[in-house]
């Protein structure tokens, strides 16, 4: 198993370890997501009916109204959060999501997170840093 070091801008600042799960589509939070569940909702998504709850969640960009944020809040209320977030290009939506949902999250990647990183790899977040160990 290889690994690799990729740096980028914290955005909630934390260290946790995880799976990744990997999206290649912007993730919407409003009516796209089960927050009970933790379940991703979306028909068209790729990741249509694929469980976050407990995986540190790539994704490219949030996609959708400021919702966004109040729907990754619930998860954090009902347990289903993922554990960290990498976010390729970060927007309001995110940020906020990130914050609200009270996970390690960074984003600002030297590379393209959503192409180096694949869903199973082991993923540590630690501030600024994310240590990936390809599976």
């Amino acid at each position: 198993m290889s690994g690799l070091i990729l740096h980028g801008r914290n955005i909630v600042p934390g260290v946790v370890e995880g799976e990744a799960l990997v999206s290649h589509e912007p993730i919407s939070g409003w009516g796209g997501i089960d927050p009970a569940r933790g379940v991703i909702i979306e028909r068209r998504h790729e990741l249509y009916g694929v469980c976050f709850t407990g995986k540190i969640l790539v994704f490219p960009s949030a996609k959708g109204s400021s919702g966004w944020s109040g729907f990754f809040q619930t998860t954090r209320l009902s347990g289903t959060a993922p554990i960290g977030m990498i976010v390729g290009r970060i927007s309001a939506k995110s940020a906020l999501g990130a914050v609200v949902t009270r996970v390690p999250a960074i984003t600002d990647l030297d590379a393209d997170p959503c192409s180096v990183i694949a869903t199973g790899d082991w993923v540590r977040l630690d501030n600024s840093t994310v240590e990936v160990t390809k599976q």
